[in-house]
Order: structure tokens, then C-alpha cells, then sequence
């Protein structure tokens, strides 16, 4: 049975840092391509950040240098260092996981197409 987890949402000041965790379990993490997307409230869900199976990465252009997304094959986790946090960023946050890759010319493939997603973890930035 697939799992996948999401943990280390909080609630933080605006300027402040988080790091989340993403772990997956019942399938074999280097065949996949991971991401992370988010939701706020009244929105559509987005992606935030993606990293191919070679390690290449993608962001969205409201986190690039803020955000940075990284994994551990052997340790089937995935991560999203979040600095510079500003209270545009809250919203619940998703671990995603598929055996394509969840950009395309640096365009976001439909949420509602990828394989594999975790329950989120909440992240909310006050100011």
C-alpha cells in the first residue's frame, strides 16, 4: 500500500523559515519525479516546486530564491526549505509524486493528473 506523508507545517512570522518533510512508502522513490504544490483557501491548487528523477528542479517563480526543494532517495523523503516566509505563502501544502514529470516547459502539469499525493501540511505565515 502507497503512503504518502507530509509533516513540519506551522504557524510562523513573516520573514521566518520552515523546512518540510514529504515520506513516501510502498513505492521505490528514484522512479519517480516529486513536487511539492499549495492550496489556499478560495484558490486553486499550484506548484510550488518539482524535482525530476536526475535531481533538476523547477519553481514557481513566486518562491524562486526563497524556496528550495531537495530529496533522499534512500530515505524515500522529499523536503521544501522555506525561508523569507511571507503571508502570501499560507496555505496547505502538498506532496505530490509521478512517474512523469510534473513540468513541461515550465508549465505545471493538472494537479488532478499526478499519481500520488499526500493528506498536506498546513503552513501559516503572520505578519
Amino acid at each position: 500500500r502507497v503512503q504518502v506523508v507530509e509533516s513540519g507545517g506551522d504557524t510562523v512570522q513573516a520573514g521566518g523559515s520552515l523546512r518540510l518533510s514529504c515520506t513516501a512508502s510502498g513505492l521505490t522513490f528514484g522512479d519517480y519525479a516529486l513536487g511539492w504544490f499549495r492550496q489556499a483557501p478560495g484558490k486553486e491548487r499550484e506548484g510550488v516546486a518539482a524535482i525530476k528523477r536526475d535531481g533538476s528542479t523547477t519553481y514557481a517563480d513566486s518562491v524562486k530564491g526563497r524556496f528550495t526543494v531537495s530529496k533522499d532517495n534512500a530515505k524515500n523523503t522529499l523536503y521544501l526549505q522555506m525561508n523569507s516566509l511571507k503571508p502570501a505563502d499560507t496555505a496547505m501544502y502538498y506532496c505530490a509524486a509521478d512517474r512523469r514529470q510534473l513540468t513541461y516547459g515550465g508549465s505545471w502539469r493538472d494537479p488532478n493528473a499526478l499519481e500520488r499525493w499526500g493528506q498536506g501540511t498546513l503552513v501559516t505565515v503572520s505578519s
